[in-house]
């Protein structure tokens, strides 16, 4: 048995009760493996019978459990951004969050990007998705998942939440705060959070998971919705920090979530709430409240600043349109250079020069030197169907893993015109670039892309 501190185990025997014995036992079972479909570009349905079907996690509509053989991040189905790996109950926040197309929903703690691509997915390609993480190493982990995926109707930002909410007060019709914390659900899981629980407990968390929940509050609409969640059992970060919040925001209150098999209630007096259990569920362990705001918290006075950046004025690049207009998103309205790149921008985003953006919108690519050079998100965000000159392989042809190694491809027999970009496709869905040359492809994949 592994060694835990026994001021953990002391809380949790007083958590858990009679339940503490199969508490720690659930400890030393296997962990469960999950991954979340992607219906972007594929139903849920489809892509479990790629894999021979698949059984589905009961909270997460379209998420499944992993089989003990599967190699999911071997499959080229993940390399073209049809699913995405993503534990069981890390799944729940954004599954039950109600998210509606058309609205504006932010990711407070984004990275590394699973819930906010299950919260693309419920926008359906409507409204706005902005995501944000205070690192901004791990927002550019959080961009690059979100264009695997396809997601056109983007920002991400790595701003301090804080600072986030004076730009955009009163903003967002949902947020999940997916908190950072001790991390006691993830002792199964991973190993090294017993020695960060150590470093940095829950008296650490607790305060910063305040802030962060004050924050989300002035970015929130009346009426709007939070899920505040976090991976830890501790009382002091969870039930603790959800009432003293509310104690100075009367205008919420908490929203039962539909409970699932093996949910259990919130410690009292916060039975809204949901605990996830390893006992009592495949999964590791996540606590979730949902709040609605009934009434505005913004402070008075406060609204959305003046100095919104305006769109570049003037014509793209004749270069840019004519690559464009054979693909579904040349929309000239939305369309921007912004020094070397061309990004579709989300529509209704108001941008300011003082926040850290890492991407607005779909990146389609650069212009250089008199040349358009399409880029590896608009190879994502595209299917064979969207676009005239394309390669599409059946997901278990060995040519596709040799394009996904980065390799040349040779004896290519299709008639394209000269010099034409060649979207590669993995059963129908766009994974790279590549051009013809003497019968060989020339891979233009991205390196940081290719399977190793």
């Amino acid at each position: 048995m592994k060694n835990y501190p026994d001021n953990y185990l002391n809380s949790m025997r007083q958590l858990l009760g009679s339940d503490f014995d199969a508490y720690m036992a659930s400890l030393e079972m296997p962990r469960e493996e999950g991954l979340h479909v992607n219906t972007l570009k594929i139903d849920a349905d489809s892509l479990a019978g790629r894999f021979g079907g698949l059984a589905p996690i009961p909270w997460s509509k379209d998420g499944f459990y992993c089989t003990d053989d599967m190699k999911p991040s071997s499959s080229s189905l993940y390399h073209a951004g049809l699913f995405y790996i993503q534990e069981p109950s890390a799944q729940s926040p954004a599954a039950l969050l109600p998210v509606t197309p058309g609205e504006r929903v932010l990711d407070l703690c984004a990275a590394p990007g699973g819930k906010s691509l299950q919260l693309a997915c419920a926008l359906r390609d409507e409204g706005l998705l902005f995501a944000n993480d205070i690192s901004a190493g791990r927002a550019g982990v959080l961009t690059g998942n979100l264009e695997l995926a396809g997601v056109k109707n983007f920002c991400v930002t790595a701003e301090n939440p804080d600072r986030l909410a004076s730009f955009y007060p009163g903003f967002f019709d949902k947020i999940l705060v997916d908190a950072p914390c001790s991390g006691e659900g993830m002792f199964r899981k991973d190993p090294k959070a017993v020695s960060s629980w150590l470093e940095k407990g829950p008296l650490y968390y607790a305060p910063l998971q305040k802030s962060i929940l004050e924050a989300a509050d002035r970015m929130l609409k009346k009426g709007g919705m939070l899920m505040y969640s976090t991976c830890t059992f501790s009382k002091e970060e969870d039930e603790d920090v959800i009432l003293s919040f509310l104690s100075e925001h009367p205008g919420y209150e908490p929203v039962r979530i539909t409970a699932c098999e093996g949910f259990s209630e919130g410690t009292a007096p916060l039975r809204e709430a949901v605990r996830l259990y390893p006992f009592r569920i495949k999964g590791e362990g996540h606590f979730l409240c949902l709040l609605l705001k009934k009434e505005s918290g913004n402070k008075p006075g406060e609204k959305q600043p003046e100095g919104a950046e305006k769109r570049m004025q003037g014509k793209l690049p004749a270069e840019v349109f004519s690559f464009l207009k054979n693909t579904p998103f040349c929309q000239e309205e939305r369309l921007v250079l912004e020094g070397e790149k061309v990004l579709l921008l989300p529509e209704n985003l108001p941008r300011y020069k003082k926040v850290r953006y890492l991407r607005t919108g779909l990146f389609c690519g650069t212009f250089a030197k008199g040349r358009f050079t399409p880029s590896q998100a608009l190879a994502f965000a595209l299917k064979a169907e969207d676009y005239p000159w394309h390669l599409d392989f059946d997901d278990t042809d060995s040519r596709l893993i040799r394009y996904l190694k980065g390799e040349t491809l040779t004896g290519v027999d299709a008639d394209f015109p000269k010099d034409a970009w060649i979207l590669v496709c993995a059963g129908g869905f766009g994974c790279g670039w590549g051009k013809i040359s003497s019968s060989n492809l020339k891979n233009k994949l991205d390196p940081a892309r290719r399977i190793r």
